[in-house]
């Protein structure tokens, strides 16, 4: 019998590690940010994350990618994982969540 793995605790899991990663000039997580567009996972457990960097002249444009890829890969189950950046929409500060902008002062 084929172990069963619960895609919600592992999705809940991405997510959580996702807010351990910090853009290096603003002191909020990546995720909170709105830098993560979409995060999917297939039947094998491979994880492909679509996102976003605040600007395309980022000075972690090389190893932001890096970092997510490396820490959603240590998840118990989680085969591999692929970062897709894209720049389509361009980040803007209403991709922060409500949390981020208070975290900043914006609210």
């Amino acid at each position: 019998m084929e172990n069963t793995i619960d895609t919600n605790a592992l999705g809940e899991a991405i997510v959580k590690k996702l807010k351990t990663i910090y853009d290096p000039e603003i002191p909020v997580d990546i995720y909170e940010l709105g830098l993560i567009y979409d995060v999917m996972v297939n039947e094998d457990f491979e994880v492909k994350i679509l996102m976003t960097l605040t600007s395309p002249n980022c000075p972690v444009a090389e190893t932001l990618p890096r970092e997510v890829e490396e820490k959603v890969t240590s998840i118990e189950h989680v085969k591999a994982t692929e970062v897709e950046i894209t720049f389509d929409p361009p980040w803007s500060k209403d991709l922060m969540s409500e949390e981020a902008k208070l975290e900043l002062g914006m609210l």
